[in-house]
């Protein structure tokens, strides 16, 4: 497929676009009324905290790493604590619902992965740092990577410790998933859990005993852990051999997730191989064209071959999904077209 022809597909893909704003006060203090402080006494004698979600009259979710082999738990809201009575545990997933006689809190309404696209405005609400007040955290989805069934959403809206078991919502104010890890990294990628695992959650036996079975999936050994995170360091040190090795293995394994196909198409523009990297980024935009990263660097291609026609045709469709990024953009054409001139 051409680049005419590309274009034309991300004009009809890429609407119709978001019109919401980020939440107001007044939208962050009625969902901040759903948000807990999770508490546990560790096996050492100390304490540890995290983050919870009412998502209905008796269930907090929350992740089970807070959780694990601890003493005990409860949960705080205006300085007071609430015991739950059982847990419900997904040790695999990192998922845990703390179930309670009753919660005097309103629950967040719940929205499944299956519509949410890429590049739409999120913002986070948790407890970071062991603060004793929710605080929030914007930004916007940038991937929604296939596991177990569903998806697991990377946002760049940052949390950071004490954060665990803390709420991702969309502009609608509606809960879409648990924020419970994090890449290393001053430049880190942000990953929550999705809401369907917290429905499937909801019917499984309740517990009595906070003793973990298993570990998280994103805690396994580097090799046993999801592409989407095998990837990560690679990526960001450059490391083009190695980001190509495991990038390839995804493709073949996925042959169609546009992610997979660009960090192969990343890798082989690192190398050089500016054709084969070319190929790569135009499926994985054909597949998703609102995956602005593939998009940025099909652009960085163009740039480098002193194509302004075509840099400048896809700094429009980047309009599209990011303005500070189309803007960027917008500096690299005019340098590039004035030293064409020159």
């Amino acid at each position: 497929m051409g680049f005419a022809m590309l274009r034309c597909l991300l004009l009809f893909f890429l609407f119709p676009l978001f019109a919401f704003a980020q939440p107001n006060m007044p939208q962050l203090l009625a969902l901040n009324l759903s948000m807990v402080q999770v508490s546990v006494e560790l096996p050492n004698g100390t304490t540890g905290t995290g983050s919870g979600v009412v998502v209905d009259e008796y269930h907090v979710a929350t992740n089970c790493h807070v959780l694990a082999n601890a003493r005990g738990v409860s949960v705080a809201k205006y300085g007071a604590g609430h015991q739950p009575v059982a847990l419900k545990a997904d040790w695999k997933h990192d998922l845990c619902l703390l179930k309670f006689s009753k919660l005097p809190f309103p629950a967040v309404a719940l929205r499944d992965s299956a519509s949410l696209q890429y590049e739409q405005e999120v913002f986070v609400i948790s407890y970071p740092n062991d603060t004793n007040v929710p605080q929030p955290s914007y930004g916007s989805i940038k991937a929604l990577y296939p596991y177990d069934g569903s998806v697991i959403v990377r946002s760049d809206a940052a949390f950071s410790l004490g954060s665990s078991g803390g709420a991702l919502f969309d502009q609608e104010s509606r809960l879409i998933g648990i924020t419970t890890f994090k890449s290393p990294g001053r430049n880190a990628y942000y990953y929550s859990l999705p809401v369907e695992w917290i429905r499937q959650l909801m019917a499984a036996p309740e517990l009595l005993d906070l003793t973990s079975t298993e570990a998280p999936f994103w805690s396994l050994p580097e090799a046993d852990r999801p592409f989407f995170m095998q990837v990560v360091l690679p990526y960001q040190n450059r490391a083009w051999d190695a980001l190509e090795r495991i990038a390839s293995a995804w493709v073949s394994k996925e042959p169609a997730n546009a992610d997979a196909l660009y960090y192969l198409g990343f890798a082989e523009y690192g190398l050089k191989r500016q054709h084969e990297a070319e190929q790569h980024l135009m499926r994985a935009v054909m597949i998703n064209p609102r995956h602005l990263e593939a998009q940025l660097a099909l652009a960085a291609l163009a740039i480098d071959q002193g194509n302004i026609e075509l840099a400048a045709s896809i700094r429009d469709q980047v309009g599209h999904l990011s303005a500070e990024e189309a803007a960027v953009l917008s500096e690299r054409i005019e340098k590039m077209a004035a030293t064409t001139v020159n």
